[in-house]
């Protein structure tokens, strides 16, 4: 905090009489008020307080403060990196960071040293404070693998994984989430080991990183958790994708997996991708075929959805589903046609 300038403090000239400030009552309200415009430091109790009621208010007003809160944690005997003097001064307020995909946005507090961040593989020693439960990061100290554990399969994980992704260690930040603007989330990284990029991965590390990808994807889906297994389906296809075409045919099925995904998370656009990937490559998969039908009536494009389902009729007349989904498409098509003749009948009649 900046000392004010001592004219303002009023402690240069003590000799002067009291009767030289009654003389001049509008400058002396002037210093006053002045005076009290000055920052004022907030006592270490509030922020304690506000620390153990993090859902209530998320966010710490003085991050000089997290030092002491985490050497008060019970059992915790490691320190930050450097000592106070040499601790960082906070950065302005435009130091922000966008996540390209816009989930959130983060100002960075405290900043770290050094160029490197963690990686696929990299034990990170992190400190959360406001995280809500069931969030998979709990509040305080604790360890997490970057790119492994069950930690990441919730909204919060692939949030707190991004993150991690840009920090440096020692940095500490103050995340703003787009689905929760009204409550900032604070993480420390405090240290990491060395990791790697998914390009210094072996082709044969990468198919089996995949495959543990999928397998915990259907898992996910099998047990009514649509949104993590897209998650683990998407995470398992970046990694395939980084490999010289054509490619393992493992990608047909995660994509079909991943379009299923979509259709129940009401996602019908990303679900037509999903499923022209897959038959791009297999231009008579069935379920692809079937998916993507259901997507387009979903988009109003009737006439798609109609064509994609007697492809799936065609092949397998005996599809109850495909059956079911085209006789929807057809009455919502005979209403459509309806509306637009009433419609029509109004204008010209």
């Amino acid at each position: 905090m900046e000392t004010p300038p001592a004219s303002l403090i009023g402690d240069k000239d003590t000799s002067q009489p009291q009767q030289r400030r009654e003389e001049n009552p509008q400058e002396n309200l002037k210093s006053t008020t002045e005076i009290r415009q000055q920052p004022q430091d907030c006592p270490t109790e509030i922020l304690e307080l506000r620390v153990s009621s993090a859902l209530a208010s998320r966010v710490l007003e003085k991050p000089q403060e997290t030092e002491k809160l985490a050497a008060g944690l019970e059992g915790d005997s490691v320190k930050s990196p450097g000592s106070t003097s040499e601790m960082p001064e906070p950065l302005p307020a435009s130091d922000l960071w966008y996540c390209p995909d816009g989930s959130f946005v983060k100002k960075i507090i405290i900043r770290g040293h050094g160029l490197d961040k963690p990686k696929l593989g990299s034990c990170c020693r992190v400190l959360a404070f406001g995280f809500p439960f069931g969030s998979g990061l709990p509040e305080g100290w604790t360890e997490i693998t970057m790119g492994l554990g069950p930690w990441r399969e919730g909204t919060w994980g692939e949030l707190i994984e991004k993150c991690l992704e840009s920090m440096c260690q020692g940095e500490e930040a103050q995340l703003q989430i787009s689905e929760h603007p009204e409550s900032p989330f604070r993480l420390t990284l405090a240290s990491f080991t060395q990791g790697r990029d998914s390009w210094e991965l072996e082709a044969s590390e990468k198919e089996a990183l995949a495959k543990k990808e999928r397998t915990r994807g259907t898992e996910l889906f099998r047990a009514g958790n649509p949104e993590g297994a897209a998650r683990c389906y998407g995470r398992a296809l970046r990694l395939l994708l980084t490999l010289p075409p054509p490619g393992p045919p493992e990608r047909t099925v995660l994509h079909a997996n991943l379009a299923a995904c979509q259709l129940l998370l009401g996602q019908p656009q990303l679900a037509a991708q999903s499923c022209d990937r897959v038959l791009e490559r297999e231009p008579d998969h069935l379920k692809a075929l079937y998916r993507r039908g259901v997507a387009q009536a979903a988009l109003g494009n009737l006439d798609k959805a109609t064509a994609d389902l007697r492809k799936v009729l065609a092949v397998d007349p005996k599809n109850r589903a495909a059956q079911e989904e085209l006789g929807k498409v057809i009455i919502q098509g005979k209403k459509q046609d309806a509306g637009l003749a009433q419609g029509l009948r109004k204008m010209f009649g």
